[in-house]
């Protein structure tokens, strides 16, 4: 519902690719492909969804929750590090997951 509040377009993928941005912060396009099973463009194209909307390198709903930098040691590939905007998402994620009730069976 939080994702959908920000856009109805979003996609599980995006939601997927946000997730494990915020457990790997700094890490790059092609590790996120690998960790996340999709392919390198599938994550290219979920992650720039997640990009701000006056970015060049971002593609709608461009939802402001991450941004790409290049990797110093490179300086062709792009790390992913989440806005501020990210981090309170994230922030508010956790705090649901916190409260969640087990199931006792």
């Amino acid at each position: 519902m939080a994702f959908r509040a920000l856009d109805p377009r979003v996609s599980f993928n995006e939601v997927v690719a946000f997730l494990y941005t915020c457990e790997n912060e700094g890490l790059s396009v092609q590790e996120l492909a690998f960790v996340a099973g999709m392919s390198q463009s599938a994550a290219s194209r979920n992650l720039r969804a997640l990009g701000r909307a006056d970015s060049p390198w971002s593609v709608p709903p461009a939802l402001g929750l991450i941004e790409p930098y290049l990797r110093p040691s490179d300086g062709r590939s792009h790390v992913l590090h989440l806005t501020p905007e990210g981090e309170r998402l994230r922030d508010a994620l956790d705090e649901i997951i916190r409260r969640g009730v087990t199931i006792q069976q």
